[in-house]
């Protein structure tokens, strides 16, 4: 396979020049790509600092930047020059998507604000990821993943939950990805409104904002009506509430949720009076009481084997699940059977192991066409295909302005 990536996919023929890095914007743009759009990844010489953040084999290719960059092409670009940014320039007139995560003032000083990329291609998507919403009092602060996930309220609900242990993070990075996936729908809406109208606009996509929006779905509470005194917060997740049930030999996830699953459960246990005795009718007295119920199965679920509560579930149509550790997912039945977790060779890193997008379009497949590039892979091809003159490359080459690996990346292969 050439370095020229075959377009496929929903988003075919759309072009991205993606200025992102770290996680959120390239996870969001790794979808665009998943999805068919060319994506244009722009790094400096020293490339994304993700490069070098997780796993490596060798230097500049972590296991989290493989994660989240294939499909893309790399452009290396020193945009601390006055020809880098003509460069970068000339990508810009061709593409229909920017997405940047710096900070606004920065970019504006780069000359890449959104007036300027405006003038140069006034029918452009501009996607920015910010840390804070720009009208707020935050605005231009740094943000990172445990930035957001301590003031959106995500940290606070384990404050709420367990009001005398020290607070924690999630330990996966849920902020950044999280805004990651709106980061993207935000393009595609945008991408749909100009379908319609031929109009581009400014999107702006701020992550503490879309984290606080993530975290009171349901937990806004007592809060959603003017003069109510309950508090925030999910009741059923809280307090006591829903958590993994320990068993003879572990802990499983088990959840009888609805009032018949309730019934047969606590029937199968000879504790169907239990219902009774709580006044459980409906809904709405189930909710009240529902931490009470959980607790009741915690008492009896240490008296057998996770086998046993498994099996019963299963009768009962009960949701219910083990507890899978990161180890065992790429041998999950489930994952196994439809092929979630797949390998191919990468030209520098040998075979690596990947999660294929899960999105399934039956006319449009969404695919894996190239593994993620090194720094500068495909500087010269981006170029050419966009106009610039061979010897116009050259120069920028011998002046250090752009930068082309050696290593052509030849595409997955399962």
């Amino acid at each position: 396979m050439t370095n020229t990536i075959k377009a496929e996919g929903p988003l075919a023929g759309v072009k991205v020049i993606d200025l992102t890095a770290v996680v959120l914007g390239p996870l969001a743009t790794q979808i665009l790509a998943d999805y068919g759009a060319d994506v244009i990844k722009v790094e400096g010489p020293e490339g994304d600092m993700m490069r070098n953040n997780g796993v490596s084999q060798n230097p500049g290719m972590s296991s989290i930047f493989l994660s989240i960059n294939r499909n893309k092409r790399s452009v290396c670009i020193d945009l601390k020059t006055a020809q880098g940014l003509q460069t970068l320039t000339e990508l810009i007139k061709t593409a229909d998507v920017v997405v940047h995560n710096m900070r606004v003032r920065a970019i504006e000083r780069l000359g890449l604000g959104y007036e300027a990329v405006k003038a140069i291609n006034p029918a452009i998507v501009y996607c920015a990821a910010t840390g804070f919403e720009e009208s707020g009092p935050y605005r231009g602060r740094p943000a990172f993943d445990e930035i957001a996930q301590s003031a959106s309220g995500l940290v606070g609900l384990q404050l709420a939950n367990q009001p005398d242990a020290p607070p924690q993070y999630v330990p996966s990075l849920i902020a950044d990805k999280t805004a990651g996936v709106a980061l993207c729908n935000a393009v595609l809406a945008a991408l749909f409104h100009r379908e319609r109208s031929g109009q581009g606009q400014y999107v702006e996509v701020p992550m503490l904002e879309t984290m606080a929006a993530f975290v009171m779905v349901e937990n806004l509470g007592g809060m959603t009506f003017e003069g109510n005194t309950e508090p925030p917060g999910y009741a059923r997740l809280l307090g006591g509430g829903r958590q993994p049930y320990r068993t003879a030999d572990g802990y499983i996830c088990m959840l009888p949720y609805s009032l018949p699953h309730w019934r047969a459960f606590l029937a199968s246990q000879g504790m169907e009076g239990l219902l009774d005795d709580l006044n459980i009718t409906d809904r709405h007295s189930l909710n009240t009481h529902v931490r009470t119920l959980y607790q009741a199965v915690r008492d009896i679920t240490p008296t057998r084997p996770s086998a046993y509560w498994l099996d019963l579930c299963a009768s009962l149509d009960m949701p219910a699940t083990p507890i899978t550790r990161l180890e065992e997912l790429p041998e999950h039945p489930q994952f196994k059977a439809v092929g979630l977790f797949q390998t191919a060779e990468h030209p520098t890193e040998g075979k690596i192991r990947y999660v294929r997008p899960t999105t399934r379009f039956a006319q449009t497949p969404a695919s894996v066409r190239s593994l993620a590039p090194q720094v500068g892979q495909h500087t010269c091809d981006v170029l050419r295909e966009a106009g610039m003159p061979p010897e116009q490359i050259d120069a920028l080459l011998q002046a250090g302005v752009l930068r082309q690996s050696d290593s052509q990346n030849q595409g997955a292969s399962s």
